[in-house]
């Protein structure tokens, strides 16, 4: 039996793949640190694991397609908080923020249209074009310039006549690269001219550094018709197995359109919005001390990269991941050759290989993503072992 093209071609999560490595080093007793997904460790709220403890209807059943009024009333205010005046019935709960994305590109790109991403990008976005259909035209961004945004100019070289769409996501995953409001307004002065949807991937709102606010698209005037915000609630409250998230838009034509398909799977899972309602009331005190907390980490990762020579690394100032440059051809064979070969005092560290997260073929090969999502002696440790590592791995290759 032949399955079809789409599932022969979606992408492996270049993330997970080298997990059996992992399990395989663990099975020989080797302590495996992993900076290789955005996984944080910090504790889920009480606030959330508390409507788990005490939920306490007879039946959990169906609720609205478009998510429960009590929760996207709550969101209203959450996003009037930051400045983005909205109403709930233009708010649509997803099965997290990857039901979003899809929904977004179903919504608005036809079967062989095209969308620009700048990469290197958030992986998963390769599965979910192939999903909708579509194709990836990468906006290619570099190390050595904090991965920023490219000119209007090399945007509009990649329009064709089938792009559809500009998908980013801000702050940045894999870079923790913020695009700043004036980069946002480039965005759309492309979007308008070219007459193309931007949709903004904004997960990681409340994680920008060094002084920096964030910008959301909604934010931007002139553009209600074209802009969409996709959300979630996993990194914002470390429950990423909380699968909530939520689709935004001031379009209402599209808005009917994506109810649709929310109409066509039943609704998002009826007690994960009750947990997320719950956190919406949490104290701004809370991210207040999850930044300063990831600030600690983001420092501790910068400054360890930067004992490496030859290294390319400028400091992210957003989510919780950074982007590194080494003097290495092939980090996906050292990201295998960590777990299967290397281990000091039976400890080692797992990263991503960041080829993974680009569509220009080579791009990457010399790149890895680190996501500091662990406590502060924990990643102190990994990145002893990582910089370890490099050094034998070198001298392996060398001789």
């Amino acid at each position: 039996m032949k399955i079809s093209k789409r599932a022969i071609e979606i992408q492996a999560s270049p993330i997970r793949k080298l997990a059996p490595y992992a399990e395989a080093a663990r099975a020989k007793g080797i302590r495996v640190f992993h900076l290789n997904i955005g996984q944080p460790d910090i504790e889920t709220p009480t606030e959330i694991l508390d409507v788990y403890r005490h939920f306490d209807k007879k039946v959990l059943a169906y609720g609205p397609s478009q998510g429960l009024h009590v929760y996207r009333e709550s969101l209203v205010r959450y996003y009037n908080k930051h400045k983005i005046p909205i109403n709930q019935d233009e708010i649509i709960i997803t099965t997290a923020g990857s039901e979003a994305i899809i929904f977004a590109l179903l919504a608005t790109c036809n079967p062989g249209d095209e969308v620009i991403v700048p990469e290197p990008f958030y992986t998963n976005y390769n599965g979910f074009a192939t999903i909708a259909g579509v194709t990836i035209k990468p906006l290619t961004t570099y190390a050595e310039q904090g991965f920023a945004l490219p000119s209007i100019k090399e945007i509009e070289e990649l329009i064709s006549e089938k792009t559809r769409a500009i998908l980013f996501s801000n702050p940045g995953n894999p870079t923790g690269a913020v695009y700043l409001k004036e980069d946002l307004e480039r965005l759309a002065a492309v979007a308008q001219k070219y007459n193309l949807y931007l949709i903004s991937d904004e997960v990681y709102r409340e994680f920008v550094y060094d002084g920096l606010s964030h910008t959301s698209i909604l934010h931007i005037n002139g553009i209600e018709d074209r802009a969409i915000l996709v959300d979630s609630i996993s990194k914002r409250y470390s429950a990423c197995g909380a699968r909530v998230g939520c689709f935004i838009t001031r379009n209402h034509e599209l808005y009917e359109g994506v109810l649709k398909f929310a109409q066509a799977r039943l609704c998002p899972p009826t007690i994960d919005q009750l947990a997320a309602n719950a956190a919406v009331s949490i104290e701004d005190e809370y991210f207040h001390s999850v930044l300063k907390e990831y600030d600690k980490r983001r420092n501790i990762v910068y400054n360890e990269v930067h004992k490496i020579q030859d290294v390319v690394c400028v400091k992210p100032q957003g989510a919780f991941y950074v982007i590194v440059k080494l003097p290495i051809s092939d980090t996906e064979d050292f990201a295998r050759w960590m777990l299967e070969e290397f281990s000091y005092e039976q400890e080692t560290v797992m990263f991503a290989p960041a080829q993974g997260f680009y569509a220009t073929p080579g791009m990457g090969r010399d790149e890895v993503r680190l996501a500091y999502i662990l406590n502060e002696e924990s990643l102190k440790r990994a990145m002893f072992l990582f910089r370890k590592g490099l050094e034998e791995y070198n001298y392996y290759k060398k001789y």
